[in-house]
């Protein structure tokens, strides 16, 4: 592994400077003590043209010739998720660490093909899970790891988005298979990520999808899981909500406690009932918060552990193998929708 980075700010560039990477720029500014950035990639040429104005940094059409010219430290892929695997081995294979936008694949393989790339490079692999930095979400893995619950008997979260089709035809890569993935693996990825992350290791996954948009993909899908603790859970998405995002939500319902976290992104704490009660307990109506955006707030504090990471400071919150967890479930639940059966965990392959 690289020797961490001390006694100068760290240089980044960003690759794709599309919807997402916008939240990627306010972390930097937010983080400029500690990182900079340095280069900006994009293959379309306006977009490209008027983001190196913006931040005065250099530009690239090409990964491979930002990587070969600019003297990194790190990239983050904000590109469609297809061609991350690509992008991030060659990132290694030039000695720069990856941080990946999620999901950080669209096959199996392919995430696993990544983690291996890095690791034989001797770089870090960062996927972005910033929803879990919520406040919300924060107490809540809290209370689970803490066993307030007791013995978990239920999980249930829905996302009830709206994706009109105008959305999809912003760009020939949204809505298909190899480049963007579905409901559940795009914008319910984060959801996904939840279950693994709360609650423990999956057993076994049952799912149903069905399309309407004009798109390869799902648009809405119902999942059943099987956690190894013998909790029974349950997913319900779409992309079809009229006419706006109306809900993203958990629901954890066990012995010694009852909590639902709602709100358009699991942002408003609507339900916090246990058993014991607890002095951060007081802390619940604090942790509400408003949010415009279904990305919440958390890539300035995904960032923070980032630059601790490189600073030798810290370990990482959500690295290449915490990242294939929630792309084991994704991967499961396709195929169980595809062949109609129930999908055992860990994949075979």
């Amino acid at each position: 592994m690289f020797p961490p980075i001390v006694n100068r700010r760290i240089r980044l560039g960003i690759v794709g400077c599309g919807r997402i990477s916008k939240n990627h720029f306010g972390a930097i500014e937010k983080h400029a003590e500690n990182i900079e950035l340095a280069a900006v990639c994009d293959i379309d040429s306006k977009t490209l043209a008027e983001h190196k104005e913006r931040y005065k940094v250099p530009g690239y059409r090409q990964l491979e010739e930002m990587l070969k010219t600019e003297k990194l430290d790190l990239v983050a892929l904000c590109t469609p998720s297809g061609i991350h695997p690509d992008q991030a081995a060659m990132a290694a294979k030039h000695g720069v660490h990856v941080m990946t936008e999620k999901p950080m694949a669209t096959r199996w393989q392919d995430g696993v093909h990544m983690v291996k790339a890095c690791d034989e490079a001797g770089v870090r692999l960062f996927v972005v899970k910033q929803n879990r930095r919520n406040t919300t979400l924060q107490l809540l893995k809290r209370a689970v790891e803490e066993k307030r619950f007791g013995k978990i008997h239920m999980v249930h979260l829905n996302v009830f988005w709206t994706r009109p089709q105008e959305y999809y035809d912003q760009a020939k890569w949204r809505g298909t298979w190899e480049f963007d993935g579905g409901a559940f693996m795009n914008q319910a990825s984060h959801y996904v990520d939840l279950l693994d992350w709360l609650i423990g290791p999956v057993d076994k996954v049952q799912a149903m999808m069905s399309t309407t948009r004009d798109i390869e993909v799902e648009d809405t899908g119902v999942l059943n899981v099987r956690w190894r603790n013998g909790a029974l859970g349950s997913m319900s998405v779409t992309m079809l909500t009229y006419p706006k995002n109306l809900e993203g939500s958990i629901t954890i319902l066990g012995e010694k406690g009852t909590v639902r976290i709602g709100g358009v992104a699991v942002n408003d704490i609507q339900l916090w009932q246990f058993e014991e009660p607890r002095d951060y307990d007081q802390q619940i109506n604090a942790a509400n918060y408003e949010t415009t955006s279904v990305y919440g707030f958390g890539h300035p504090l995904y960032y923070k552990n980032v630059i601790d990471v490189m600073r030798g400071e810290a370990a990482p919150e959500t690295d290449g193998r915490e990242g294939l967890k929630s792309l084991e479930l994704l991967i499961a639940a396709y195929l169980s929708a595809r062949d109609g059966r129930t999908i055992s965990l860990p994949l075979e392959y």
